[in-house]
């Protein structure tokens, strides 16, 4: 995981810095709008590239009853760094370490057969109840178990280790396609599904503690979708699902990252002078370039080439050329900041900076991936580490 504990005293190449105090006060505006029901922050990913130990324990000092992950290892590092309370993971596959989350305490999805006889394997061996959640597919077609002979299949299993007392079935929970589409058919009809599937299961003597399907665009957008439990992931980081759904501040919300650099060179150069690879970019007229130390290694989307905004000098300015591994340019248009002038790539907003919503325009993908994909040469630093009060 990427973790650094505090804000180092040598000046840094780049940075991201992770406000954990935009964060708590994230999950208290998502709680605010999901009262009844139970918030999951969701710390997938190393907390969409935001850092899971620390978010996650900032999440549950916020209020959040559950953690999710989406695989084993994720949730055992979460365990192994003293996260405890509830927490779930979703993605298996055969051979997984049931056994070590049987012993970890840890929420485990099942979604098919083979699943279910390696997670009443693993109680058996662990001699401990399994926690047990099972996925219904309502309409994504990723995991989660058909309708039908498969869900009755799966539900009469469950229910008979549960029975034998291997297992305890904790959750029936499924997950939106198209929820970040305001208006979408699908949504409504995934959730009659879900009311279906549940209804049967609970008919066959079912009582979960918690029952789920909200993602973050039905926690902002969809009441009827909440149930017993949201889980929130990419809104807990103050980032909407979509444009379509509204910006952050429609619901309350504040991005967490900001990520920056320091200007390694600015050069002056003539007019006609190519810029990185391929020379896509040629200097219109006398000018001065300056070297931003991030690329595509760091998580910089190559696809940004040419459209990527950068703030430096309180000025907007947009990369020069392509993206290479390492660095990028900004055209300055004559300005000469010092090398170790800061560049924000994205951050809230206040400053006048980019987002990171802007930046998955400017790449043609979505604000996840932005966030998401910032790689581990760039230290994580965490602000406001205390809760106030």
């Amino acid at each position: 995981m990427t973790e650094t504990a505090a804000a180092p005293t040598a000046p840094l190449r780049a940075r991201a810095e992770i406000d954990l105090a935009a964060l708590r006060a994230n999950v208290r505006a998502l709680r605010a709008l999901a009262p009844g029901a139970q918030l999951m922050a969701v710390v997938k990913s190393d907390a969409y590239g935001h850092g899971a130990v620390a978010c996650a324990r900032a999440a549950v000092e916020a209020g959040a009853g559950w953690l999710g992950t989406a695989t084993p290892e994720e949730a055992l590092a979460l365990r192994a760094a003293g996260l405890r309370g509830r927490l779930m993971c979703w993605l298996w596959t055969p051979g997984g370490p049931w056994r070590e989350a049987v012993e970890a305490d840890i929420d485990v999805s099942v979604s098919g057969m083979w699943a279910l006889a390696e997670v009443t394997a693993a109680a058996r061996a662990a001699g401990r109840v399994a926690r047990v959640q099972l996925k219904g597919d309502t309409g994504l077609g990723r995991n989660g178990c058909q309708p039908g002979e498969d869900w009755a299949e799966l539900v009469g299993a469950a229910v008979r280790a549960e029975r034998a007392g291997l297992l305890r079935i904790t959750g029936l929970w499924s997950h939106f396609a198209c929820a970040d589409e305001p208006g979408h058919p699908s949504v409504d009809a995934q959730l009659a599904l879900f009311r279906e599937m549940l209804a049967y299961a609970e008919q066959q003597g079912v009582r979960p503690e918690v029952r789920h399907i909200a993602n973050s665009p039905a926690t902002l957008t969809r009441p009827d979708t909440h149930f017993d439990l949201v889980r929130t992931g990419i809104a807990l980081y103050g980032i909407s699902p979509s444009p379509e759904v509204g910006t952050p501040a429609d619901f309350g919300l504040r991005p967490v990252m900001t990520l920056a650099a320091n200007i390694a060179l600015v050069k002056h150069v003539p007019g006609g002078h190519g810029v990185s690879y391929g020379h896509k970019y040629v200097t219109p007229g006398e000018t001065t370039l300056g070297l931003v130390p991030v690329g595509y290694a760091d998580g910089i989307p190559r696809h940004a080439s040419g459209t990527g905004p950068v703030l430096v000098g309180g000025k907007w300015r947009t990369v020069a050329g392509r993206v290479a591994m390492d660095q990028f340019v900004v055209d300055l248009g004559g300005d000469e900041p010092a090398a170790g002038t800061e560049a924000v790539l994205f951050g809230p907003g206040d400053r006048g900076e980019p987002t990171a919503e802007d930046w998955a325009q400017a790449a043609g993908t979505i604000a996840y991936e932005i966030v998401t994909r910032i790689g581990t040469r760039v230290p994580r630093v965490y602000v406001n580490e205390e809760q106030s009060g």
